[in-house]
């Protein structure tokens, strides 16, 4: 296939990708040869199963009975440290991998045996993959060149697609005199050209800088809901994940998790490594009481049921930043004897909030977990532990470095699980 399709688009040069994006380009799309145009969502929306599928390469389990169903015109993210599953997933839906085991169906027809280029979906990769020697246009137009389109057709197709990413004006230019940016646009557009059933996004954004991918983010969001085409993304970044999916699945050593939509994945996680991968949380030591409550800083709160079973004693409790409050003692605000004492080490401006560090003397085994721990200071005592909290800035006040506070929780539902430490 490999060979073909690059005679055919006129001496590509091989970028180790070539075949898999000329099999991606070259997939037939529902609507013919001539197409159905890109006025209002994909007629026909396609819904997804994946059934307890399996892959292993060596002794290492890739997928190890992955289970997952994508309504028709869903966007569903997967999210995950390397080596999670989620590419060896998606690569197994584009027909690139062929699992040891398990199911895949596609609007109720089985696909698992199928070739990628009769699966009917569109691709995109991370790095762009874009053929050197074609233009953007021709690099839009060249699935529909494969599949037979006339040439007045398909550079009329092309340019429409070019003009729905932004990139009309830049129709005659090559890979080299594109942004980053540009060429990921070049790219979707060319995975829409063939009006595929399924729309596939291999970190997409991961090459861009912080601003450019802001903004593809959005277009790629809202670009997809117009269209209304069932949509498989694949991340490890959890802003990208929790702003374009109608439902995240966090995946850990080729299973789900979870899978939920983003704010429940983020506000009610289900396990701790959830908890600790999607954003930053705080744990604190508690002890379990009767009636599905724990002790917590001198509170008692209640207890998510979901993965807190078989607990009992004592618990590490997760919370999340935004549900710790923060309150000088000098205010005279905390004084009913609730929460624990303890020192802001430092803050850390943010915009509209501002991030505050504070120190838990004799609360040793307070700890802040999760993507956002790295930039924490240590703590300055043997035998104290760590909380951060985030506060509204216009909130901030008296937070300084140095300053004795308060600490309380939010009146919310928290994980447990078992203590991190002894």
């Amino acid at each position: 296939m490999a060979d073909e399709t690059a005679g055919e688009a006129g001496g590509v040069e091989d970028t180790g990708k070539t075949g898999e994006v000329a099999a991606a380009a070259a997939l037939p799309g529902p609507g013919g040869p001539a197409g159905t145009g890109l006025a209002g969502p994909v007629a026909g929306a396609v819904g997804i199963e994946m059934r307890d599928l399996r892959r292993s390469y060596g002794a290492v389990r890739a997928l190890d009975g992955l289970s997952l169903t994508i309504s028709p015109g869903e966007l569903v993210a997967l999210l995950g440290p390397s080596g999670c599953g989620k590419t060896t997933a998606l690569r197994a839906l584009a027909g690139f991998e062929r699992p040891d085991s398990g199911e895949i169906v596609v609007g109720g027809t089985d696909v698992t045996g199928v070739p990628a280029n009769k699966r009917g979906m569109g691709m995109v990769f991370q790095a762009y993959s874009l053929f050197p020697n074609l233009t953007a246009l021709d690099n839009v137009a060249f699935g529909l060149r494969l599949r037979r389109m006339p040439a007045r057709k398909r550079r009329a197709r092309a340019g429409e697609l070019l003009e729905l990413v932004g990139l009309g004006a830049q129709a005659g230019q090559y890979q080299h005199q594109l942004s980053g940016g540009q060429q990921q646009r070049v790219a979707l557009a060319r995975a829409l050209a063939i009006e595929p059933r399924v729309l596939l996004l291999d970190e997409p954004l991961s090459a861009l800088d912080a601003q450019v991918r802001a903004q593809l983010r959005d277009e790629i969001r809202s670009l997809q809901t117009r269209l209304g085409i069932t949509t498989l993304f694949v991340t490890h970044d959890q802003e990208e994940a929790l702003s374009m999916a109608d439902r995240v699945g966090v995946m850990r050593s080729g299973q789900l998790e979870q899978l939920a939509a983003p704010e429940i994945v983020y506000a009610w996680p289900e396990t701790p490594f959830v908890a600790e991968f999607v954003g930053t949380v705080n744990r604190l030591p508690g002890t379990l009481t009767d009636g599905g409550t724990v002790e917590v800083t001198g509170q008692r709160l209640p207890v998510l049921e979901v993965g807190s079973q078989n607990l009992a004693g004592d618990v590490d409790v997760l919370v999340r930043p935004e549900a710790v409050v923060v309150t000088a003692v000098s205010d005279g605000a905390a004084g009913d004897g609730r929460g624990s004492l303890g020192r802001v080490v430092q803050r850390s401006f943010r915009g509209a909030i501002t991030r505050v560090q504070v120190e838990l003397p004799g609360v040793a085994r307070a700890a802040v977990g999760g993507k956002g721990s790295a930039e924490l200071a240590d703590a300055t005592a043997d035998t104290a532990g760590l909380v951060v909290a985030d506060v509204a800035t216009i909130q901030v006040g008296d937070l300084a470095p140095g300053a004795e506070v308060r600490v309380t929780l939010a009146e919310r539902p928290v994980l447990v699980t078992a203590p991190a430490r002894a």
